[in-house]
């Protein structure tokens, strides 16, 4: 009995990293879930042995994206400007799988549960809470806050617009005017992060 709930805990695990990857790339809507299980090496009559609705779904892996995209992107980075400058690369623009749901998928976000709002508002905090350790000024969470909001539409634009230079113009002048915004000290700064356990999803027994 405990090896089968540890591996239907594995399994569930499994789902949510091939949903919070396909998501990224595809979109909510556009991802079926006979593509998500398949991603996840499972048949599509699998999923509500896990989970109860799409929504439910959504929800874990958009909690499961922002902590993955923070540990790919930004948790190497040593100051705001570093910081700063990983999320608004153009490598973070051309690998939307791996990278920030909130820009990703955000308008999809914006009308989905509010289950599922609520984890994406987690999310946002978690990255403010981020920036504001890495600079420990005053005001670092008021800076913060106006820098994740600045960084998530700056990305999601980048992506919008066909044209490259435009892209990559608005990649560098939303990085040159955050980092303007903050105290020079605090830019420079270098402060390790290791984050706090994020408040988990309420979810039903993976039994």
């Amino acid at each position: 009995m405990r090896k089968s709930r540890e591996e239907a805990a594995e399994t569930r695990k499994r789902i949510v990293r091939a949903a919070a990857c396909k998501f990224r790339e595809k979109g909510i809507g556009a991802t079926g879930l006979t593509d998500l299980m398949k991603a996840a090496g499972l048949t599509h009559g699998g999923f509500y042995k896990h989970f109860a609705s799409k929504d439910e779904l959504v929800a874990e892996a958009t909690a499961e994206a922002v902590d993955a995209a923070i540990d790919e992107w930004l948790t190497g980075s040593p100051t705001i400007a570093a910081t700063v400058g990983a999320y608004l690369s153009t490598g973070h623009r051309d690998d939307p799988a791996s990278g920030c749901p909130l820009a990703a998928v955000g308008s999809e976000l914006s009308r989905s549960s509010k289950k599922v709002r609520e984890a994406a508002a987690e999310g946002f905090v978690r990255l403010v809470e981020f920036l504001a350790r890495k600079a420990d000024t005053v005001d670092a969470r008021r800076r913060a806050v106006a820098a994740a909001a600045t960084m998530i539409g700056a990305l999601t634009m980048s992506r919008v617009v066909t044209d490259q230079g435009l892209s990559a113009e608005i990649l560098r002048e939303a990085q040159r005017s955050l980092i303007r915004a903050w105290p020079r000290r605090s830019v420079t700064r270098t402060r390790s992060f290791r984050g706090r356990p994020r408040r988990n999803v309420r979810r039903q027994s993976e039994a």
